[in-house]
């Protein structure tokens, strides 16, 4: 085993026992190696606080593009997050940081600009229930693919729905029309029976509200949904070669990149801000949503982003503070 002493060299070892290839890891330890060699000689990777982490990114921000320093700040952040949360670091100095990083991210003028009407034509014209029930639910909702796809039916709660689900999680019992997205999957841990491929980088877990039109979409999923071997019941499932399986998240990037290839919002080779993938549905739901309520708290409640006491707020008021505006706020896509 690696020696505590050195954090990045048992970070990394832990990165290839999660199944992280040769090359993530050799541009982590890039990252990470570079962000220690700036620190002062009086200070330790233990040590760091926030300003120093502001420090290092105004520094790349002198001679680096803005979305390798967002790449390099989610390096960072996800290090600091995965000691802290194994116990050898006490916090996380890049919280801070990255909630600030985050609405600068959101505002990039070179990422390509789809209004919502034009968005609306897109998913109108998918044609599959899957592929539409997964396009909207990542539009109506910013979650990741890889959260996506460890839904479960538990995870499910649709007034509507005539399809037994096998019952809902205790969180979603007093809270009809909404999904359940849960902080706890990580990759190679057994969640509901079934061991995950993927991880849920959430902080936090969340209620999401779902409103009409993604009720919509996904009732007409689940009428046609195959069955499944998985004791889990996942949501979505492939109704390709791979009859019944979970979907994967390269699953769902094909999904979306082929649709978008077809109105000419994807390239093979192109950057990510002009590229239409699942990342970018969670673009277009923080900007679209936060420019009509105004609430970033709601917002980052949604995301699932870190915890604060506003958070907290929208948590224990859910009906009002997150429900309502919601529902009031949300795009149209169907109709």
């Amino acid at each position: 085993m690696t020696d505590t002493n050195d954090p990045i060299a048992y970070f990394l070892e832990d990165m290839s026992y999660h199944g992280r290839s040769t090359r993530t890891r050799e541009a982590y330890e890039r990252v990470l190696r570079d962000f220690e060699a700036d620190l002062e000689e009086d200070n330790t990777l233990d040590s760091v606080g926030h300003r120093d982490c502001l420090a290092w990114i105004a520094d790349l921000r002198s001679t680096t593009a803005e979305s390798t320093v967002a790449s390099y700040a989610a390096y960072l952040h996800r290090f600091y997050a995965y000691m802290t949360e194994v116990g050898i670091f006490d916090e996380n100095p890049m919280t801070l940081v990255m909630e600030e990083l985050d609405e600068q991210i959101t505002t990039d003028p070179n990422r390509r600009d789809i209004a919502p009407p034009q968005m609306a034509e897109f998913v109108q014209s998918t044609g599959h229930p899957l592929s539409q029930a997964v396009i909207t639910l990542l539009l109506k909702t910013g979650m990741r693919a890889g959260e996506a796809c460890n839904l479960d039916l538990r995870d499910v709660s649709i007034t509507e729905a005539t399809i037994p689900t096998g019952g809902v999680r205790p969180q979603l019992a007093d809270r009809p029309n909404s999904l359940f997205v849960s902080d706890q999957p990580k990759q190679g841990t057994v969640i509901n029976g079934e061991t995950r491929a993927m991880s849920n980088k959430r902080q936090r877990e969340t209620v999401i509200p779902i409103d009409a039109e993604l009720r919509r979409v996904l009732i007409k999923w689940l009428a046609i949904r195959p069955d499944t071997t998985s004791p889990a019941e996942p949501l979505f499932v492939n109704t390709g070669r791979k009859w019944g399986d979970r979907l994967t998240g390269n699953d769902i990037h094909h999904l979306v990149t082929s649709r978008a290839a077809d109105f000419g919002w994807y390239e093979s080779g192109a950057g990510a801000g002009e590229n239409v993938t699942p990342h970018y549905f969670r673009h277009f739901f923080t900007t679209h949503l936060r420019d009509r309520t105004g609430d970033r708290g709601i917002v980052k409640y949604l995301r699932g982003d870190v915890a604060t006491d506003v958070i907290d707020t929208y948590t224990h008021n859910w009906g009002d503070r997150v429900r309502d505006v919601y529902e009031a706020n949300m795009y149209s896509l169907l109709d």
